[in-house]
């Protein structure tokens, strides 16, 4: 699928993902896939719904999701390029999640962030209701 806004697409188009320049931010902007290898960013979109930003044939954002398409989703490696940062490209990406058919009626969405939460709060996302139902297994060595 495909979405247009001025000169700007957000597409699931796999064919258009630009791995190295989504690789190359991971390990260099974010603060959560520093670490991460390049077969490890490549088999973690493979097995997720990505969505691109894209300026022509520039890549300048990128999010994926990984669901069950039933119940579940989880909401990874969102991002848009700092210089194109304040153009509302952060809303449209997530407005263009949040709505993508296939995402709908699903019982729980979670993500994790360190400073973006005003955000991900304009599409419902808050605190956990129940955070002691949650646990987690967590590997910081993992790469």
């Amino acid at each position: 699928m495909e979405w247009q806004n001025g000169e700007f697409t957000i597409s699931t188009d796999r064919a258009l993902l630009q791995i190295d320049a989504i690789h190359k931010f991971l390990t260099e902007e974010s603060y959560w896939a520093k670490e991460r290898i390049r077969e490890q960013t490549a088999t973690a979109i493979e097995n997720s719904l990505p969505f691109g930003v894209y300026r022509g044939a520039n890549q300048i954002g990128f999010a994926r999701v990984i669901s069950d398409f039933a119940t579940f989703a989880y909401l990874g490696d969102v991002y848009i390029l700092e210089e194109f940062r304040g153009l509302g490209l952060s809303l449209w990406l997530m407005e263009t999640i949040i709505n993508y058919p296939d995402l709908q009626n699903l019982r729980r969405w979670v993500l994790a962030t360190r400073d973006a939460h005003a955000l991900y709060e304009k599409f419902g996302f808050h605190a956990l209701k129940f955070p002691t139902r949650w646990m987690e297994k967590f590997a910081p060595n993992a790469y």
